[in-house]
């Protein structure tokens, strides 16, 4: 099978940290619940409305020094990582969201070698970063960001207000752009995202563009070294993290990303678990009881549980009967218990359920084009297969790819 041949990627980032260890509580599927997990929000000094940050950026490499200020609007969102807020550089008027982190100086900074990396449309960009101090000498990260004023979350919210469903091509569209940072983030840099939620999509409204944001748990996974199983947030945690696995994939990725179409395509969360174990039975209740080989693929040490025997739910009965059957095969395919069976980000781009963005007279609800699609570097297409090549660009786009040759 042909392939498309291109220079290679950058290295994959060092990846640094500790060995996590197994919760005790996971040996009897008790599993600590989030807000116990969560360390406490730090009140980050100098957020508030109204006050200039002075930074300077360049003098490297003969540069010029360049001394840039922001004003802070106002707090867009925290969590037990710290703050992000919205703030307008003075010098241009540039909108920008900065992200304030608690730094250990003992470390580097794993999110921040990760954002230097990411360079796609569909992936949050860093403009700059620097550090500030508090006078308790509390070292602060600040990443700054571009700003993208939604999130995938919100416009869920805001259909479920109208008691409307989503527009399908708004679903395609979503969906296609997350697949696509996934394939980017899995196949060129090397890194799991490991917290694929609706809150963690930002989403321009008026293109319509979507950006995989918050890398604060990104990691390089290792074949071989273990890894914490406490991670993603919990309705779109993939059961192999539940079962306490610490080798696994970036299948983990793919699982939360076929959660985040179920929750667009119905309107709310498809398992919303209260902890845990209660996720678990959530994904029982739909997918029916794990075999013993699936619960083996998702982690080999716990293949003597006993658990009710539960049939499978059809998934055609889940949704409502105008459902497009692609979109259902598609869910299927990514909400498998055994993670080598999901579709791999890149493989889902070619499914049926995209078919629609690829018509060279597709239009968003307002006629307008849709955002940018095809617009593939080389890396992103390293070592695929010709043919899928020609599907994932199709002809009307190729001017687009003009290093393909096709």
């Amino acid at each position: 099978m042909a392939s498309v041949s291109i220079p290679p990627p950058p290295p994959p980032i060092d990846s640094t940290g500790g060995v996590d260890k197994l919760p005790e509580e996971l040996n009897d599927m008790k599993i600590r619940d989030d807000k116990e997990m969560e360390a406490t929000v730090v009140d980050g000094n100098s957020t508030e409305t109204g006050h200039i940050i002075v930074t300077t950026i360049g003098g490297r490499n003969g540069q010029p020094k360049q001394t840039i200020s922001y004003m802070a609007e106002r707090v867009v969102g925290h969590g037990s990582f710290g703050v992000v807020f919205q703030a307008k550089c003075l010098e241009t008027g540039e909108t920008v969201a900065i992200k304030k982190v608690l730094q250990d100086r003992r470390y580097k900074n794993r999110e921040l070698q990760t954002m230097r990396l990411l360079d796609h449309p569909n992936a949050v960009s860093l403009k700059h970063c620097f550090f500030s101090t508090t006078e308790k000498d509390e070292l602060y990260l600040n990443l700054v960001l571009e700003y993208v004023p939604e999130t995938v979350h919100r416009v869920i919210k805001h259909y479920n207000k109208l008691n409307q469903r989503m527009p399908i091509i708004y679903v395609k569209l979503y969906t296609y752009q997350i697949f696509r940072a996934l394939s980017y983030i899995h196949r060129c840099i090397g890194v799991c995202h490991r917290d694929i939620k609706p809150q963690n999509l930002l989403v321009n409204p008026h293109t319509h563009q979507v950006k995989l944001c918050d890398f604060g748990s990104a990691k390089v996974l290792v074949k071989g070294e273990p890894n914490i199983s406490y991670i993603c947030s919990r309705y779109y945690r993939a059961p192999e993290l539940i079962f306490g696995a610490t080798e696994y994939t970036t299948a983990i990725d793919v699982w939360s990303a076929g959660c985040v179409l179920a929750e667009l395509l119905l309107g709310q969360p498809l398992f919303p678990g209260e902890s845990g174990v209660d996720q678990l039975v959530e994904i029982i209740k739909v997918l029916g009881t794990p075999t013993r080989e699936e619960i083996k693929c998702m982690n080999p040490n716990y293949t003597e549980f006993k658990f009710p025997q539960i049939k499978a739910h059809p998934w055609h009965k889940i949704f409502h009967k105008r459902m497009p059957p692609e979109a259902v095969d598609l869910v299927s395919r990514l909400l498998q218990y055994s993670p080598n069976l999901r579709s791999a980000a890149l493989d889902t781009l070619v499914h049926p359920f995209f078919d629609e963005l690829r018509d060279p007279n597709a239009r968003l609800p307002n006629g307008r084009f849709l955002p940018p699609l095809f617009n593939f570097k080389p890396h992103e297409l390293k070592g695929v297969a010709v043919e899928t090549v020609a599907k994932l660009v199709p002809e009307h786009a190729r001017k687009q790819c003009p290093w393909l040759g096709l």
